[in-house]
């Protein structure tokens, strides 16, 4: 091989993937060999159609079409729709975070990994990183409403699977909230002696599915969302979960209520969301613009393990795939995905896997 290749091959560059499915399981992501879509074409089993018009990009490189980031928080809004830019919107929680973070670190390059018993170099998948890649905070707005008092909000954040409640749409309420559950250098779920005012849950789902609306930016995603949410729920339903669009079933007590030292905390937890994650229920959100609304519909789905799988050009004819292959049987669909956090998973049959 000449050292242009070994070159290109080791940075993901200039070299075209001519078999994503071997790429991404060389790269330790489970994947499904099966259809993205279990219908006919045309179908005849009533799924709803998106307008004619509706026109997405089909020839752009849908894999590595995702930025790398530490965390990804929901933030309470009971809306589907919102500003444009939801981080210019005065006095809004969403507002005082962005201005409450420090400047932004280069993002670390991915890991070149290499299979030790073949000696061969493996590429770094595009798209596919580890939160531990970036020290970015993707901010979203959700349609969740608040399970507090009107004025406090309740803002998921991902992947570490929390929810925290009562926060203050301030400066001083978000510089809480990046100090005790945002910092990029905080360890998963906020495993630290930092004490504050909020109260933390887990999320009491066995999955989080996130589905873009935001029509000021783009309508194609407003389009999308409400038929896709009806398309998930219908599936989910039918294979005997419970779906929620709005926050329930809070898990007691919080976690600051856990006691003894951290490694014993963390193994608590461990089992808590163990327990979770055998549950069968889904909470179904819509969420600001999170990039790409030129692959609408756009879903991004979160499991208690960690892992995010971001898909795109969704319809409602692949959501059957979707829950039977990546929600209920934890395996990537290639030809939908864009990217992920922590989908690489050597040695573990599935993203379900511990």
């Amino acid at each position: 091989m000449s050292l242009r290749k070994l070159r290109a091959l080791v940075l993901g560059q200039d070299e075209p993937i001519d078999n994503i499915y071997a790429t991404l399981t060389a790269s330790g992501v489970p994947v499904a060999s099966a259809d993205c879509r279990t219908c006919p074409n045309p179908c005849d089993d009533g799924h709803a159609e998106y307008p004619r018009r509706f026109s997405i990009d089909m020839t752009s490189e849908l894999l590595g079409s995702v930025k790398p980031f530490r965390r990804q928080i929901l933030i309470s809004t009971g809306k589907s729709d919102w500003e444009r830019e939801i981080t210019d919107e005065q006095g809004s929680l969403a507002a005082f975070v962005s201005q409450t973070q420090p400047p932004k670190l280069p993002d670390t390059p991915p890991p070149i990994s290499i299979d030790l018993d073949s000696e061969k170099i493996l590429p770094p998948v595009p798209g596919v990183f580890s939160s531990a890649d970036s020290t970015r905070l993707s901010i979203l707005n959700g349609s969740h409403k608040t399970v507090c008092a009107d004025e406090l909000e309740t803002v998921l954040v991902l992947p570490d699977y929390t929810m925290v409640v009562g926060v203050p749409p301030t400066l001083d309420g978000a510089k809480e909230l990046w100090r005790t559950a945002l910092d990029a250098k905080l360890p998963r779920m906020g495993l630290t002696e930092e004490t504050s005012s909020f109260q933390t849950w887990l999320i009491p789902y066995t999955v989080v599915i996130m589905l873009c609306s935001h029509k000021r930016r783009d309508n194609r995603c407003a389009i999308a969302a409400p038929k896709l949410e009806q398309a998930f729920i219908k599936s989910l339903e039918t294979r005997g979960w419970t779906v929620d669009t709005q926050l329930e079933h809070i898990v007691e007590p919080p976690l600051e209520r856990f006691s003894g030292s951290p490694d014993d905390k963390a193994i608590h937890i461990t089992d808590e969301l163990k327990a979770i994650s055998g549950a069968k229920k889904a909470l179904i959100l819509r969420n600001s613009h999170m990039g790409g609304h030129k692959y609408a519909g756009n879903c991004i789905i979160y499991t208690p393990q960690g892992s995010s799988v971001w898909y795109g050009r969704v319809t409602t004819h692949e959501i059957e795939s979707i829950v039977v292959n990546t929600i209920e049987g934890g395996l990537v669909l290639p030809p939908l995905l864009r990217g992920g956090m922590d989908l690489c998973r050597p040695g573990c049959p599935t993203l379900h896997d511990w």
